[in-house]
């Protein structure tokens, strides 16, 4: 191949601008934006001619241009359907939001509000206000406050009520949560020394009693709520370490991780400590989660007692880490639904906990069937979907899944990431496996036609053979 003749085959930026398809595109997208893009497609294709790779038509040039244009202009966040029975799934943004949830935020964005003004007084108000007294209620805390994320409110605590001062923690309990953070770090960060008692496995309440000193600022118990301790093991209850922090007048903080307002226990889970228990036993401060298993949208959420939280409320960090309308219309839109007795069917991530395993095999029975009928291979099996979010470690609930056994699995679904919107789903025992129970009810039809669409178009390209 003579790849000089092949590179002076390549179109001007001038002339490629002239395309109707891309004269149509400036229309649309800007002409700056096209022109960069028609040059780095002509880059990108001299490149190829050099390693060898004829020059291609004008045609099939436009056409790439258009397609790197659609990517450019696609937002890179986007809404996925997440087949995979992860119900707070990290990577898939946790916890979606109820309808209500929703509108409040939408809401809350499409003009101005009373974000910070009292509309009964006329005058400037607090934020905070519009969750306070709704966490108040459901908790029985005296007072509450809202900052960006669990990782910021602990930080905020320490910072504000520790900083130079010494904070006792359990050896036991000095995790890491998502992202690489860790417990040691994060009070490193505010200024507060860490003083660990105990062992990995055991802890009693004199290793805490004997390492109280006159610099002791807090007490802090943090819940291991992404793994396990099992076997030779004890530690005092939280109910202990309050009546020892009382003696001492040391306030007890309890940092729930995910933090639960209703009892996973009833649906075949392992308890998970639940914020109004800390509050009742007597914890100073309570930190948790807003988009694990409360289900609402990213918020740390501090409740506790009134002088504490009004420390943390006039504390200069807390102006940075501090949330905006959107997540604290979608918090109080979310808060209300616990109001109301309604989160188990309001709430999509307790409604997903909830669902029977009858439903579930009836839903992946329906599924198969329709797939089935459209050609592909596939079966009803039983499953485990996970809670995820770094809560109930371990704990799974049964489900029933529609599983695809195909030559190669991994290119189906990668078939599937590509869809519009994607699906994720998973790979177990060599077999694509769909899990109704994370699966909305509005989604259904796209999942089904996305996957037929998946199982021709991969099978026509030869990836995949039943």
């Amino acid at each position: 191949m003579d790849v000089q003749r092949e590179l002076r085959r390549l179109p001007s930026v001038d002339r490629l601008l002239q395309e109707p398809l891309i004269v149509e595109r400036i229309q649309t997208s800007g002409r700056e934006l096209v022109v960069d893009v028609v040059r780095a497609v002509l880059e990108e294709t001299r490149h190829s001619i050099l390693a060898g790779q004829p020059c291609p038509d004008t045609e099939a040039l436009v056409h790439s241009i258009v397609q790197s244009l659609d990517k450019a202009l696609r937002p890179t966040l986007r809404r996925v359907i997440n087949a995979t029975g992860v119900i707070i799934h990290t990577n898939l943004g946790r916890s979606p939001l109820s309808e209500a949830a929703r509108r409040a935020m939408w809401e809350a964005g499409i003009g101005y509000s009373n974000l910070e003004y009292d509309l009964e007084q006329g005058r400037r108000g607090s934020r905070y206000y519009h969750a306070e007294a709704l966490l108040c209620r459901l908790t029985g805390a005296q007072a509450a406050l809202v900052v960006n994320n669990n990782a910021g409110a602990v930080l905020l605590v320490l910072s504000a009520l520790a900083r130079d001062k010494e904070v006792i923690i359990s050896r036991s309990q000095l995790i890491e949560i998502g992202g690489g953070f860790r417990i040691p770090e994060v009070m490193a960060q505010s200024g507060a020394r860490l003083v660990e008692v105990g062992t990995t496995n055991r802890t009693r309440l004199s290793d805490y009693e004997r390492a109280i000193t006159e610099h002791t600022a807090l007490i802090m118990r943090a819940h291991r709520s992404n793994f396990r301790i099992i076997g030779f093991t004890a530690e005092p209850s939280l109910a202990e370490l309050v009546e020892l922090g009382d003696r001492y007048r040391i306030p007890v903080v309890d940092d729930l991780g995910s933090g639960t307002l209703l009892d996973t226990a009833p649906f075949g889970l392992e308890h998970e400590p639940m914020v109004q228990e800390s509050v009742r036993a007597g914890a100073a401060l309570v930190t948790f989660s807003g988009d694990k298993l409360l289900g609402g949208p990213q918020a740390g959420i501090i409740v506790g007692r009134r002088d504490l939280v009004e420390q943390l409320r006039h504390f200069p960090l807390t102006r940075a880490l501090r949330v905006d309308k959107i997540t604290l219309a979608g918090l109080q839109a979310t808060l209300l639904h616990y109001l109301k007795g309604e989160a188990l069917h309001a709430i999509p991530t307790w409604r997903m906990i909830a669902r029977s395993p009858e439903e579930l095999r009836a839903a992946a029975e329906r599924w198969a069937e329709a797939l089935r009928a459209a050609g592909l291979p596939a079966e009803v099996t039983v499953g485990q979907s996970a809670v995820g979010g770094g809560s109930l470690p371990g704990e799974t609930l049964p489900t029933w899944c529609v599983a695809l056994t195909v030559s190669s699995p991994d290119a189906l679904a990668r078939r599937l990431r590509a869809h519009e919107p994607p699906v994720i789903a998973l790979i177990q025992e060599d077999q694509l496996r769909l899990d109704p129970r994370t699966v909305l009810p509005d989604e259904e039809d796209t999942l089904l036609q996305a996957l037929i669409e998946a199982f021709h178009d991969a099978q026509h390209a030869s990836e995949v053979q039943p």
